[in-house]
């Protein structure tokens, strides 16, 4: 119940509502492909309410092979909507990975990028945006990122600096930040015409309001939420 704790544990449900709400409304537009990037342990494959939609988890191949052996031990049902993408960005390109796993790029597409940018290059960051800027017309990407430290206040300072030591201790150092500003330059540049993003209060607003356990995002603002489309 420690308040920092709190708020990562708002925010990580929150990350997932948000981009199954914007994916919801993608499939409602006419979207049938929904690529999972960096998928780890996500389990929208598994509970997907839409006959329609074909779900692609790209991840790296012994991440993916982990959870493969959790999902066989815990008895759930590979859907037959379900295509594993397994990718090593080292050796071959995001386009490459799907391309041979039957995704069409002719077709509208929606892409949940949750927990990973953080972790990336730049490089790596702007390959993968270029990678879906090239989609179709009004395909889309949501994802989580972190605001830049050196835009936080004191208590911001002190949650960022605790948690930056942690990933780093577990060998998954942070590299990539962007103020609100510089992202929608990123964005831009690669390619993409509409941007929403979203910090804590709008969060707040939209999921958390009116919860009678108090339930929702600090001021603390370590990360914001952000959909774009082509």
């Amino acid at each position: 119940m420690h308040p920092v704790g709190r708020d990562f544990r708002a925010f990580m449900a929150v990350r997932s509502r948000y981009t199954e709400d914007q994916l919801a409304a993608a499939v409602a537009r006419g979207v049938t492909q929904y690529v999972v990037l960096g998928a780890g342990l996500d389990t929208f494959a598994y509970r997907n309410p839409f006959p329609s939609l074909r779900v692609f988890e790209v991840d790296f191949p012994a991440t993916q092979k982990w959870k493969r052996v959790m999902l066989a031990e815990a008895e759930i049902a590979l859907p037959p909507s379900l295509t594993f993408v397994p990718l090593d960005f080292e050796h071959r390109t995001l386009a490459e990975g799907l391309a041979d796993a039957g995704f069409d790029d002719a077709k509208l597409a929606f892409f949940g990028w949750l927990g990973v940018v953080p972790y990336l290059t730049l490089q790596a960051f702007r390959s993968t945006l270029f990678a879906i800027a090239r989609l179709p017309e009004g395909t889309a990407v949501s994802f989580d990122y972190a605001i830049s430290p050196e835009t936080l206040g004191p208590e911001g300072r002190l949650a960022f600096d605790r948690l930056a030591e942690r990933v780093a201790k577990a060998g998954e150092p942070f590299q990539l930040f962007f103020t609100a500003e510089k992202l929608e330059a990123e964005l831009r540049l690669a390619g993409f015409h509409r941007i929403e993003q979203l910090d804590y209060e709008q969060v707040n607003e939209l999921y958390f309001k009116d919860r009678a356990d108090g339930l929702k995002l600090s001021a603390v603002k370590l990360a914001m939420l952000a959909t774009a489309w082509v």
